[in-house]
């Protein structure tokens, strides 16, 4: 499955709504260059948003997004034109282990072959799921982003381990650049910022900081994780703020701050990446919690 193969036509899935505008945000300097739009390139992927599978639901997937879900109506389209495909990438285990699922009602025909991208599989319903329905028979190559899931997937759900890729999570380091915020930024004191949603523990970095001659920004926020900022109730000492930025303006906060700290509650997979790959882009010193997910990012030292 070459990226140069040509006649390998592929459809890629994007868990979410891309933005009518996108080329013109990237173009502007307005916002990073997207993951999907990157590997559309590379495999000249035709790509399934949101969007467009509500344009071509039907009946059924109407009836799917009504009662379970988007990502299951995506699975479900993604099932309906499977024969138009050679590959099928989903970009998240949410498509991914449905769509695979689906696939059983092709046994003995030919099946697309399915890349799917996970995140984290070691959720007991996931695992369940898999054992279950045999999906690691109907998946042909899981990609993934940290050891933990590696391990887990070979060792615990029995994924043949030439089928299970680990690889980096990726940043845009044309956008976030530190030569792109020259400054002069005046401060009192030295800044301290962090930010993100996903398995985030900010109320024990408010803890840590609180009365520390520093201000501190919390950018609690993120494009795509459903997850609570867990600071509803909290007392903000008079050092902290917490701010909603747009990807231009979180640059901004990462060339003024000094360190990037990384608050993490103990998770089995890469919770905290992308805010780590952003800051470590922008040439900035992190402080990161210890957890079982976030050890290929983060290198104790390194």
């Amino acid at each position: 499955m070459s990226p140069s193969a040509a006649d390998n036509r592929v459809l890629l899935t994007v868990s979410g709504m891309m933005p009518a505008d996108l080329a013109a945000q990237i173009a502007q300097g307005r916002r990073p260059r997207a993951d999907y739009e990157a590997l559309a390139e590379v495999f000249s992927a035709d790509l399934l948003d949101d969007a467009a599978v509500a344009r071509a639901a039907g009946w059924v997937g109407r009836l799917l997004n009504r009662a379970l879900g988007p990502r299951l109506a995506m699975a479900w389209r993604c099932y309906l034109v499977r024969h138009d495909y050679d590959v099928i990438v989903s970009d998240g285990e949410q498509i991914g282990l449905p769509l695979a699922a689906m696939s059983w009602l092709d046994l003995g025909r030919r099946r697309p072959a399915h890349v799917m991208i996970a995140h984290v599989l070691s959720v007991p319903k996931k695992v369940w799921m898999i054992r279950l329905l045999r999906l690691r028979r109907r998946i042909d190559r899981t990609i993934v982003y940290s050891t933990a899931q590696r391990d887990f997937a070979v060792d615990r759900l029995h994924f043949a381990p030439n089928t299970v890729t680990l690889t980096s999570f990726m940043v845009d380091t044309t956008f976030f650049d530190p030569h792109r915020e020259r400054g002069p930024y005046v401060q009192a004191r030295p800044l301290i910022c962090s930010a993100g949603l996903e398995l985030r523990d900010y109320p024990t970095m408010i803890d840590a900081v609180h009365g520390l001659d520093a201000d501190v920004v919390l950018a609690a926020a993120s494009p795509w994780s459903k997850r609570r900022s867990g600071l509803d109730g909290v007392v903000l000492p008079a050092n902290v703020r917490v701010v909603h930025l747009d990807l231009h303006q979180l640059r901004q906060l990462y060339a003024r701050c000094a360190v990037v700290v990384m608050p993490l509650v103990e998770s089995a997979f890469q919770a905290g990446g992308t805010t780590i790959l952003e800051a470590m882009a922008m040439g900035k010193a992190i402080v990161c919690a210890r957890t079982a997910g976030q050890t290929d990012t983060i290198i104790d030292g390194v």
